[in-house]
């Protein structure tokens, strides 16, 4: 956790502290009041605090509009599927805040865990709920070769780029490989048959064909950045609160303002849940129950190794990353115990707008969720390291209530 997220942390557990002193709520007159240090966590949660974020040194090519059109269209296309009817748009729906809003995602087979949203997604160092990828554009990569999801295979992406998108595609990076002189379908990751054709291969081939599959990704990557959240009520109430005192009265409903006044303070939402997006981009074990309990979900704990080991991570040889570029995967934690059951901290921009919630869907609504998390049961593995917090039923209403003003539009910027 960096500085700044400490001290905002801080912040906040002062403010939580502060309202067990007085032991009561704000009278109704002074409801609209804000003091300077809640003034102060309000502004890190409006949109205009968000960052420009920072280019991706692994991906030379995200900030290419050509690159960009390019994902576009690959992410659209559901040819590069092993059916030919699977998309990436397929979870991650424009018309659902670009997720799905199934408990597991579904593609050419039921996955194992809940679609993630994409909007802003750049502004993480670590992608899926276990961080198994460091990149969007390695992320991307994934579900192309996962047999739950696309379940396609390198070779056979080659073919469909070079048939399909070959001018745009060599207007951007390089030469395609001569995909007509290989096996139709080869991967190092395949069925027996496809990892078979894989090894036949020349090294320089499969260097090749990898080299375009990663570009592939990186395509993606571009597009998915130009997918950023729109301005929510919340931004619109914090802007004029700070223009002038009183200036957002009216524009949230009381229970929306109660709400916020526990994010902030007594429930200790924002320790986790801050920032403009709404999440420390950190990873948590909350105690959420596993979907099967003789199997328990490992979370960030098991991820680690992966990428490591990934071949498309920013050490890997289809990086464009220099070896200094990727301090994060340098100094990962690689037997932090913390991270057992351990999962990313969603951000809660647009979340009143796609349950179910938690890394699989495990529970049905945004009360429910608030329940849990004041409840703060034990773990199924690791340590929940959170500690109960009481709320009465129309605290948990309340809160309910103010995530509903984080609802905005996601603009693709041109």
């Amino acid at each position: 956790m960096n500085t700044a997220a400490r001290s905002l942390c801080a912040l906040a557990l002062l403010l939580a502290a502060s309202h067990f002193v007085t032991g009561r709520e704000l009278a109704p007159a002074a409801a609209e009041a804000w003091s300077g240090a809640e003034l102060a966590l309000l502004k890190s949660l409006h949109i205009g605090a968000l960052a420009a974020q920072a280019p991706d040194p692994s991906n030379a090519y995200e900030g290419s509009p050509a690159a960009a059109a390019l994902g576009k269209k690959i992410f659209f296309d559901p040819r590069f599927s092993a059916n030919g009817r699977v998309s990436c748009a397929s979870c991650h729906d424009p018309g659902r805040q670009f997720q799905d809003g199934r408990p597991l995602g579904v593609g050419i087979a039921t996955g194992l865990r809940r679609t993630m949203p994409i909007a802003a997604g750049s502004a993480s160092p670590w992608q899926f709920w276990d961080g198994r990828k460091d990149s969007v554009w390695s992320q991307a990569l994934g579900p192309l070769e996962d047999a739950r999801e696309h379940s396609g295979n390198r070779v056979a992406y080659a073919r469909l780029l070079s048939r399909h998108y070959r001018q745009e595609y060599e207007a951007v990076f390089h030469a395609l490989p001569d995909a007509a002189a290989l096996a139709d379908n080869a991967s190092p990751l395949g069925t027996p048959a496809e990892k078979a054709a894989w090894a036949r291969l020349t090294e320089t081939q499969r260097s090749e064909v990898s080299r375009a599959f990663a570009n592939m990704g990186k395509a993606i990557a571009a597009y998915e950045k130009t997918l950023q959240h729109g301005p929510s009520r919340l931004d619109g109430y914090i802007a004029a609160t700070l223009a002038q005192p009183g200036g957002g009265e009216g524009m949230l409903a009381a229970s929306e303002k109660r709400g916020l006044r526990l994010f902030i303070g007594k429930a200790q939402c924002i320790t986790c849940h801050a920032g403009p997006l709404l999440t420390d981009q950190h990873f948590h074990n909350t105690g959420v129950p596993p979907r099967d309990r003789s199997n328990p979900d490992r979370g960030r704990a098991a991820a680690i190794e992966t990428v490591m080991k990934d071949e498309f991570n920013c050490l890997g040889p289809y990086s464009d990353a220099r070896r200094r570029d990727c301090a994060e995967l340098e100094f990962i934690a690689a037997d932090d115990p913390h991270m057992l059951g351990a999962f990313k901290t969603p951000s809660l921009r647009n979340a009143a707008l796609r349950p179910p919630y938690m890394h699989a869907g495990q529970i049905a609504t945004l009360e429910d969720v608030i329940r849990h998390s004041a409840r703060a049961p034990s773990a199924a593995v690791g340590h929940n390291e959170r500690r109960p917090m009481p709320l009465s039923e129309q605290e948990v209403a309340d809160l309910a209530a103010f995530l509903g003003t984080l609802n905005g539009e996601i603009r693709e910027l041109k």
